[in-house]
């Protein structure tokens, strides 16, 4: 009895401190600090406090967790994206994601040496660690309100491409930091590798997603998320294994499925957009109990706060103005996206990298690192409103709709199709009787701002409304040229 008393204290005390991170999340509607903000300083102040539970996490197991939750948030990220919202910013997505990556390593690696006196190796690992985004962060101190346009896409997109790529960079420098004869071109070499073989396995993993989820027929409706978060975590394993990055194959299947016609695609998506959640909470929570605050030198801290200024104001508004040049952007959204280049998680990931690959020098990047993560978070992303008010970035309040209108079918229904009028459509300020929809097309439903309205003769449709219409196939391309928009929807 005694051990099972002794677990049921550690059930209660591991529960509580979730439930109160969860419930501290409503203090971010009101106060514009992050949430992963609070999870990471109070899970390294609890290990400060009790030096026990300090030295009873093993960073080896903190960046397994990791890697799992990192699973988790790129799948769902990328069935949030989905490739029709991705092709439309694909251009600055790649730029900023791929080359704003080594742009940026390169850039603090540079300062870091001449400036702050690390050797280049190390350097090298510091602007490996710090190039990543975590735009997840930004959307969480942004509450419920939500960035229209492509600036929003972007940033999204930029997470998803940035932290396969920043991944890849660092497995690359940690194995030239760590073999006397290598080259640099071991790192181009890596880089290479990583990300070609995980393109590669991400669309055959999707070839091989789609179809299982839509043909095959599992007892429970609720196996479905769960055998596709189960496929993904496969499709991480495999691509590992070939040596290519598991994560850009993660990615690049979510995109595919988010866009994806399948059965129980609601059931996938929420339970993989909750499971995100906790993923986000458990990966800051476990990597902040591996800080030893009391531990960082006046040293660490000042080159920490002069790396995230030097990251916020001259080598993130660089990168962004080089790699967005040519970008349909305005300057009023280049000035936003390269604000929001937030750091979060991965940075902090990637350090331990260096540190279970025995970098000379890690333990130095693992408290700076730390550092340049927590003054992002905090200091710059408690900004990012204000930022996008003064930028006049538009943004839209997103209503809380606990309620769904839903209709089980047997089988997948050929005719009906979803389609949301874009920001100047053909078909958006087009009462419904004057749509071009031909003979054999009808709208059976419209949804405006979460309220399901009569589809009347007389009803003028906006950006943003959802239609449901039955059609043929044959009819299916006209009408996606009536309802596609010049702009993206700002209501996505």
């Amino acid at each position: 009895m005694t051990e099972i008393n002794d677990f049921a204290g550690i059930v209660l005390v591991v529960t509580v401190g979730f439930a109160v991170a969860v419930l501290s999340t409503k203090l971010t509607e009101r106060v514009p600090v992050p949430a992963p903000a609070l999870f990471l300083l109070a899970a390294a102040v609890v290990s400060d406090i009790w030096p026990g539970v300090y030295e009873a996490v093993e960073i080896e197991t903190v960046e397994r967790i990791a890697v799992v939750a990192l699973i988790v948030i790129l799948f769902n990220g990328g069935i949030d994206i989905g490739w029709r919202r991705f092709r439309a910013s694909a251009g600055p997505i790649l730029s900023l994601g791929v080359l704003g990556t080594f742009a940026t390593a390169g850039l603090v690696a540079v300062f870091a040496h001449y400036v702050l006196g690390f050797e280049w190796m190390l350097a090298w690992i510091v602007g490996a660690a710090i190039a990543p985004t975590d735009p997840a962060v930004m959307f969480s101190v942004l509450g419920r309100r939500e960035v229209a346009g492509r600036s929003g896409t972007t940033l999204e997109g930029e997470a998803g491409i940035n932290d396969p790529a920043g991944i890849a960079l660092m497995l690359g420098m940690i194995e030239l930091a760590t073999h006397a004869d290598a080259s640099f071109w071991v790192v181009v070499r890596e880089f290479a590798v990583e990300i070609s073989i995980g393109v590669a396995f991400g669309l055959l993993g999707a070839l091989v997603l789609l179809p299982l989820l839509r043909g095959l027929r599992l007892p429970s409706e609720g196996l479905y998320p769960v055998l596709a978060l189960v496929l993904a975590g496969a499709l991480y394993g495999l691509t590992s294994l070939a040596h290519g990055s598991g994560f850009l194959a993660v990615f690049i299947a979510g995109l595919s499925l988010g866009d994806a016609r399948m059965p129980y695609k609601g059931e996938i998506e929420r339970f993989s957009g909750s499971l995100a959640s906790l993923a986000e909470l458990v990966v800051f929570v476990a990597l902040g109990l591996t800080i030893d605050i009391g531990g960082l030198t006046s040293r660490v801290w000042l080159e920490g706060i002069v790396l995230a200024l030097v990251l916020a104001l001259l080598a993130r508004p660089l990168v962004v103005l080089l790699t967005l040049g040519l970008a349909r952007l305005s300057w009023a959204e280049r000035a936003f996206i390269s604000w929001s280049g937030l750091k979060g998680a991965v940075p902090i990931l990637l350090a331990a990298f260096a540190l279970l690959g025995g970098v000379a020098g890690s333990e130095r990047v693992y408290g700076v690192v730390f550092v340049v993560v927590l003054f992002s978070v905090v200091g710059q992303g408690t900004l990012v409103p204000f930022v996008a008010r003064a930028l006049d970035i538009p943004m839209r309040e997103r209503r809380s709709l606990p309620w769904e209108l839903s209709v089980r079918l047997g089988d997948e229904p050929q005719p009906a199709h979803e389609f949301g009028v874009g920001v100047g459509s053909r078909a958006a300020g087009r009462t419904i009787r004057d749509l071009p929809l031909g003979e054999h097309a009808w709208v059976t439903l419209v949804v405006r701002d979460g309220v399901a309205t009569r589809p009347g003769g007389s009803l003028e449709l906006r950006a943003g409304d959802r239609v449901l219409l039955l059609a043929e196939a044959d009819d299916l391309e006209p009408l996606t040229r009536l309802f596609a928009g010049t702009l993206e929807d700002p209501r996505r």
